[in-house]
């Protein structure tokens, strides 16, 4: 193929991707969603082993008890800095709302172009860290936890399939994209151990059989 059809075949290819990304029909990873690496899968079983299984309770509860998106620094808040974090070419305000970029939800695939269609997750929701030893925390630990940004523990993903996890672990719910489930687990590993919170038995099981698989 002479070369001036070539680069006149790529520009086109490269209008046309460039159209499905801006209609929003593209759905592959436009943008990597950034959580920190967690600890690698072996490390994960060993943190697992050693976690205390106990039965959760409930009582008392208050999402509230746990303050989150607080202010990381000038205007930005946790939110923000994490849709920062996760998106692709993120563009914010003065006041460090998101007004354009895309995020790919690595939960189910999908890419999004607007920042009200993304939930920052917490991957182990604040009414599980509750029933597992959060109750007994301080204040100060507790918003902590819901606005950690060193452990895999926030991350941008679909709101609506934030929604449907709402507070369930493991042993109830896991992404839809399987090849996602050894770093989901791992992540949740890490993050209880480094707050020395409990696991159910059920917890234990799903996660022991998706870390043996990894």
């Amino acid at each position: 193929m002479p070369k001036i059809y070539a680069r006149r075949r790529l520009s086109i290819l490269a209008g046309l991707t460039g159209l499905i990304a801006m209609t929003g029909l593209f759905t592959g990873p436009a943008a990597q969603a950034a959580l920190p690496t967690p600890v690698s899968a072996a490390t994960a079983r060993t943190y697992l082993a050693s976690l205390t299984v106990a039965t959760e309770d409930r009582t008392g509860y208050n999402r509230d008890l746990f303050p989150h998106w607080i202010t990381q620094s000038g205007a930005c808040n946790t939110r923000e800095v994490v849709l920062k974090r996760d998106g692709t070419n993120v563009v914010q305000d003065s006041s460090c709302a998101a007004t354009s970029g895309s995020w790919y939800s690595v939960y189910d695939g999908a890419t999004w172009y607007a920042a009200s269609d993304v939930d920052i997750d917490h991957l182990v929701p604040l009414a599980e860290a509750w029933d597992s030893g959060a109750d007994s925390w301080t204040t100060s630990r507790r918003q902590a936890f819901a606005n950690d940004l060193t452990r895999p523990q926030l991350i941008a993903v679909t709101d609506n399939v934030n929604q449907a996890k709402g507070d369930q672990d493991p042993a109830t719910w896991m992404p839809s994209r399987t090849t996602y489930h050894c770093t989901y687990a791992r992540a949740w590993v890490q993050v209880k151990y480094y707050y020395d919170l409990s696991v159910d038995s059920a917890e234990k099981s799903a996660l022991t059989s998706i870390l043996n698989g990894c």
